[in-house]
């Protein structure tokens, strides 16, 4: 019998994409180099080095919304032959909203969201209208912060309520 089976990459093959330096592959002194599979294709790194070629270290994975409400840059959306396309950076990153779906239904007057489920093209601009909404939530509450060091952001309803959307968007995406 005859067939062919989809290898991981080596360590050393694995390799990333920055805007700045093009390919860059994770450090052998990283905790990170024998992983071969993640489940998001973007990392976060605290240094990048160049010897026989250029190595990234103390690296994370990092899924889209984490990306979305904590990543620099502003938060554009627009549609894209008929998927809504979030870009971040300048559009140097960029996905479609439709392949992070929720699904929302009403329940006594209030909306929920199921994750994993097909959506029209106006729910899923809702969906990426909202996390843009909340990354601009964010950035005002964080601002805020920074005027006023003493504002406790868990004692306040708004800061409350914000941070505890993020969290659950994060923990349960």
């Amino acid at each position: 019998s005859t067939g062919a089976v989809k290898m991981q990459p080596k360590a050393e093959e694995l390799k990333f994409v920055t805007k700045n330096d093009g390919y860059v592959h994770i450090h052998p002194s990283s905790v990170n180099y024998q992983t071969r599979h993640f489940e998001s294709p973007y990392l976060v790194y605290h240094e990048k080095i160049k010897t026989s070629r250029v190595f990234i270290r103390d690296c994370s994975m990092v899924s889209v919304y984490p990306l979305v409400l904590l990543g620099g840059g502003q938060v554009h959306m627009q549609l894209l032959k008929g998927d809504f396309v979030i870009s971040l950076d300048d559009g140097w990153i960029r996905f479609a909203a439709a392949s992070h779906q929720v699904r929302a239904r009403r329940a006594r007057g209030r909306c929920r969201a199921r994750l994993g489920t097909s959506l029209s093209p106006a729910s899923v601009f809702q969906v990426a209208e909202l996390v843009k909404e909340l990354r601009c939530e964010l950035d005002q509450l964080l601002q805020d912060k920074i005027k006023n060091p003493s504002m406790d952001l868990c004692m306040c309803p708004r800061g409350s309520r914000i941070i505890g959307m993020i969290v659950k968007l994060v923990t349960t995406q």
